[in-house]
Order: structure tokens, then C-alpha cells, then sequence
């Protein structure tokens, strides 16, 4: 039996797309509403833009966590893990689009420059309550998608390709410090995380992949994130298997499987030390 890993989700997962699936715009607020997975870990087969506008909570991106405020601007690219956790008043535009959308009017080399879209900077862009050029042009695609029009979809490409090179304006002016080669190590980890953790759990297996030593991994996890790379391994498959709990009706055997346990009387005891609780004592809680 097999088991899908992260789930990737494709644009032709959220109805109301135009332009034969190549991009979606919404409000954050209908949109969290309308697809509930999109809280759950999870990557993506396109690129993305979020903007909040009211607010506040967390983004994590590849084990990485980040302050989510009114005016972020975070960026992702395709196959990037990612969840937050929103407060209940969080309001924005979330908007996706594949990379064909993109090459229809504009060069693939510019698309590649971006520096949000790059391992080396950092995915968000932290603007200030005066800033009055992305957000405007967000609203303007959102308005957009309504109309019915032969240029269309150059009007919502036009769009997008201003708001790309206006924020590149913000990593262009401002002073920012590139990711240390540490920061890249634990990206790397996080992509090798996501790939293997259902069949490797020692931190061995993700450092030789890596080129280090364990002990110089957990260093590394320790000073980026102030956790073991031990303990995130254990996080990814313990989110995984919450997951499964909660939303599927696997056998607490099967979910064992899933997530790499032969044993599922031994992940049941790996599941309560790590979480306080048996699997079906977590699902029955989840579900009430």
C-alpha cells in the first residue's frame, strides 16, 4: 500500500480559477473559509503571493517560522511546505499563478531573479502602514477576475508583473541580510524532511545527505530554530499523523503504516510521548 506525502495542491483544486488554471486570486478570509486544508501543511505546484491586510499570527515555510502581520508580503514558490495559524480577524489577498502564466508575456530569466523567489533572501517582505503601490494592484486583479474582456488575462499579467518588480524594489532599497549558509542548510533539510520522513527518522540519514555530521546538523537546527534536528524530525511525522487522524478513517494500524511504523502498538507509544495522548484518544478529541 502507498501513501502520498505532503499534499501538493494543484490550482484546479480551487474552483473559480481563470485563464485554463493558471492563476486565483481571492480574499484570505473566504478563501481559509472555502478550503480548510490550506491550514494543514501542505505545498503547491505554483507560485504564491499573501498579503495581509489585518490580523496577525504565524507562517511557517520549510520548518522556518515567521511573524505574519498586517502588511506581510510573503512569497512561495512552487514545492515549498508550508501552514499558519491565523487569528480569527485575519483579513488579505491570496493570490496563485503557474509559472506558464507568467512566461506569456514576460522572460523566464526575470521570473528566476526575483529575489523573494530566491532560497537566498527571505520569503516576506514586512512593509510599512504607508506602503500605497502592492496593495493597490492586488485589488485591481481582484476586481479583474470579474471581467469579461479579450485582454483579460494580459490586464491580470500586467498586474502581477508590476507588483512582482515593485516589491523586488523593497529588497533592492532596503538593506537585507542574505540567509547564512546555515539558513540554507535547514531549507535543504526541511525539502530532504518532507521527502523521507517516512522511511528515515535518525538525523544521520539527513546529514550525510546533507554533508555534515549529526552533531553539526543539530548545531545548525539548534542555532536556526532552537530545536534538535531530531526533534523536527519527530514533528513531521507526528503532524502527519495528527493529520490522518483528524481527517481520514484510517485504522490507527493503517496511520501507523503511513507514516513508516510496521509496529502500530510501538507508533502508538511514539505517538503518546510525543503528544500526550494515544491516537484514538486524539481522534476522538479532534472530531467532538
Amino acid at each position: 500500500m502507498k501513501y502520498s506525502s505532503l499534499p501538493v495542491l494543484a490550482l484546479n483544486t480551487f474552483p473559480g480559477q481563470h485563464a485554463a488554471h493558471q492563476y486565483y486570486i481571492e480574499r484570505l478570509e473566504l478563501h481559509v473559509a472555502k478550503f480548510p486544508i490550506v491550514s494543514e501543511p501542505h505545498a503547491h505546484d505554483f507560485y504564491l503571493l499573501l498579503y495581509i491586510t489585518q490580523g496577525q499570527g504565524s507562517h511557517t515555510i520549510d520548518l522556518i517560522t515567521y511573524d505574519l502581520r498586517a502588511g506581510s508580503l510573503f512569497f512561495l514558490v512552487p514545492g515549498q511546505a508550508h501552514s499558519w495559524v491565523l487569528s480569527a480577524d485575519t483579513e488579505g489577498y491570496i493570490l496563485f499563478f503557474t509559472a506558464d502564466f507568467y512566461l506569456q508575456q514576460y522572460p523566464a530569466a526575470r521570473l528566476a531573479e526575483y529575489p523573494f523567489f530566491n532560497p537566498a533572501h527571505q520569503p516576506v517582505l514586512y512593509l510599512p502602514p504607508s506602503e500605497v503601490m502592492l496593495l493597490p494592484l492586488l485589488q485591481r486583479i481582484y476586481l479583474e477576475r470579474a471581467v469579461s474582456a479579450p485582454n483579460h488575462s494580459s490586464v491580470i499579467g500586467a498586474y502581477l508583473f508590476l507588483c512582482l518588480e515593485l516589491a523586488t524594489r523593497h529588497y533592492a532599497y532596503t538593506p537585507q541580510e542574505q540567509a547564512s549558509h546555515a539558513l540554507l542548510q535547514i531549507r535543504e533539510f526541511g525539502l530532504l524532511l518532507n521527502q523521507h520522513f517516512r522511511a528515515e527518522k535518525t538525523v544521520r540519514y539527513y546529514a550525510e545527505r546533507l554533508h555534515l555530521t549529526a552533531n553539526h546538523l543539530n548545531a545548525v537546527c539548534r542555532r536556526i530554530l532552537n530545536k534538535t534536528a531530531s526533534r523536527l524530525i519527530q514533528e513531521r511525522v507526528i503532524a502527519e499523523a495528527t493529520r490522518l487522524l483528524a481527517h481520514s478513517a484510517q485504522s490507527v494500524a493503517q496511520v501507523a503504516y503511513a507514516v513508516g511504523f510496521e509496529d502500530a502498538s510501538y507508533f502508538a507509544r511514539y505517538f503518546r510521548k510525543h503528544t500526550g495522548q494515544t491516537p484514538e484518544s486524539f481522534r476522538h478529541n479532534s472530531v467532538r
